[in-house]
């Protein structure tokens, strides 16, 4: 049987995160379309692990961590033939020793996975605010 490969990877491709993204359904609710915001988003991620089987991403996890007090797993992709065979849970328990165990985990849930989190030993939080972003304007083009 083979073996699923966790490790850090801080030199993600754009492509295998689009293509991760897509073949998890996190595409629709983040911005695929936008090359320039999914590669500031990898640029900027103090955390990226992957899994992989036989060298194909088959997941993803994305974090920013102060590594004292937070780290926010901004994104959590598997590959939707490999849901519900642990990849997700190993992904979160794998971000948060990188980052730090005395560090906060927090995580918004995609409306679809809500009751995926507390399977896997997380509590939902009874406040959550958020600013909603902003489309980004388009570069003006030089004369």
């Amino acid at each position: 049987m083979e073996q699923i490969l966790f490790s850090q990877e801080p030199d993600l491709s754009l492509g295998e995160f689009a293509d991760i993204l897509h073949r998890s359904t996190l595409a629709s609710r983040r911005p695929v379309h936008d090359l320039d915001v999914l590669a500031g988003m990898l640029k900027h991620a103090d955390v990226i692990l992957t899994a992989r089987l036989d060298g194909v991403l088959i997941g993803v996890s994305r974090a920013i961590s102060d590594f004292s007090y937070c780290t926010y797993l901004s994104d959590l992709a598997v590959d939707q033939s490999f849901q519900g065979k642990g990849i997700g849970r190993e992904l979160i328990r794998q971000t948060h020793e990188a980052t730090g165990l005395h560090t906060t985990l927090i995580l918004l849930a995609a409306p679809t996975a809500r009751t995926y989190y507390p399977h896997v030993g997380m509590r939902q939080h009874e406040s959550c605010w958020i600013i909603e972003r902003t489309p980004r304007l388009p570069v003006p083009e030089k004369p």
